[in-house]
């Protein structure tokens, strides 16, 4: 059954560059990609179509199940939002939108839900618990529809730099790149030669320039992700290529600090500078097809998710950030070889520690079945103020309608 889309209530307001409008189509173009009609009566005889309010802010989530969601009427307590209905209903379910029809005047065979209904929190891919948010799009919203879109591009569970440093500098990033016109690939592809040259800087030697272009890479990958998401603009190539660089750079990353090593005497580890590099080698290695077997076997979910201890864990484990910050204060106190040596040490008790989880992931789900998240039951309790579900539940609420 061929999908049209309608909007009703036109805003010219933006957010992050964007009108409802556009993020409403640009968001539908991922998946069900509607053809957009201005009159109802253009709609062909036994077709279905997609009515939003486009004076909202929807989450994206909320557009999604509403197009996987044929006779469905969306409202808020205060009034109806959107809806995807047969043509034959739709000028009804406008002026329903309108307020002007009662739900007990509805045909029916139409199901009538809440932003909650149609969307769990848990979002798999975010690593976290978010209900899902509908705003009204006025000029006294606009700082909060920005802020709730920017929160709900990022990730729940990360290392403590992505959480708690880069989120406010990023978010200024994202505002500069929009302005600038620039895209989230062309940041992607910048991070590729930043990577490049902070690794030229490591094996040369020069630490401390390396580490400048080091972090601002970090924080341009923070920008990346939040751009292409506020802007609805991701793509597979950017995802791939994003992806393929974050598993690639920081061990060869740590393989040129090692060679720019040459005039330093390690300390701590009996093998030196080469030993150090074969355990974050090894141990690197091992943890990525931890996380990867976990996914594969034991849940759908990441290893990071599955129980408290290891969200609190993803905070600090031997992943980039983590890492560069132990190399950063082995520089800034004159010894990068202990830096390196530290990682090598945090990377093998993180990895296994890993080894460790998933151990008793296996034997858990053999005993007792499927493993659960335990961000699936995280945030139903509005009570629930819990270290836990603050830092890594961040549920944004849920904004209803005002009076027309």
């Amino acid at each position: 059954m061929k999908i049209f889309l309608h909007m009703v209530n036109d805003s010219a307001l933006r957010l992050w560059g964007l009108t409802p409008r556009e993020r409403i189509c640009r968001v539908l173009q991922q998946n069900t990609d509607p053809m957009l009609v201005d009159a109802l009566e253009d709609l062909p005889e036994g077709s279905s179509v997609l009515l939003f309010r486009s004076d909202y802010l929807l989450d994206n989530r909320v557009i999604h199940a509403l197009a996987d969601s044929y006779g469905t009427l969306l409202r808020t307590p205060s009034g109806g939002i959107a809806a995807h209905v047969p043509a034959a209903t739709a000028e009804l379910a406008k002026r329903w939108l309108h307020g002007q029809v009662a739900e007990d005047e509805l045909p029916a065979g139409l199901t009538i839900a809440t932003p909650e209904a149609l969307c769990p929190a848990y979002q798999e891919q975010l690593l976290k618990a978010d209900p899902p948010f509908i705003l009204p799009m006025t000029e006294n919203n606009l700082r909060e529809g920005e802020r709730l879109l920017f929160g709900a591009a990022y990730k729940g569970i990360t290392d403590l730099i992505t959480k708690w440093i880069w989120p406010v500098p990023a978010r200024w990033g994202v505002r500069a790149c929009i302005r600038l016109g620039l895209r989230p690939n062309q940041i992607t592809s910048l991070n590729w030669l930043l990577a490049i040259l902070a690794g030229f800087l490591f094996w040369q030697g020069q630490f401390a320039q390396g580490l400048v272009i080091g972090w601002f890479m970090t924080y341009l990958d923070t920008v990346d992700g939040k751009l292409a998401r506020v802007t609805v603009t991701s793509s597979k190539l950017g995802h791939l290529l994003d992806h393929i660089l974050d598993i690639l750079h920081p061990p060869l990353w740590y393989l040129a600090w090692g060679l720019g090593l040459a005039s330093y005497e390690p300390l701590l580890l009996p093998g030196g500078t080469d030993l150090a590099l074969w355990i974050i080698f090894a141990a690197y290695i091992a943890g990525r097809l931890v996380e990867g077997a976990f996914q594969l076997w034991l849940g759908s979910f990441g290893i990071f998710c599955w129980r408290k201890i290891d969200s609190y864990s993803r905070l600090i484990t031997a992943r980039r950030n983590p890492c560069l910050l132990l190399l950063t204060v082995g520089s800034l106190v004159g010894r990068p070889d202990l830096g390196l040596e530290a990682v090598a040490l945090w990377t093998l008790l993180s990895s296994l520690f890993l080894v460790l989880r998933l151990a008793m992931a296996g034997y858990t789900h053999a005993v007792s079945g499927p493993l659960r998240s335990w961000l699936t039951e995280a945030g139903k309790d509005p009570g629930d103020r819990s270290l836990a579900v603050r830092w890594f539940a961040r549920g944004n609420r849920i904004v209803t309608p005002g009076p027309e």
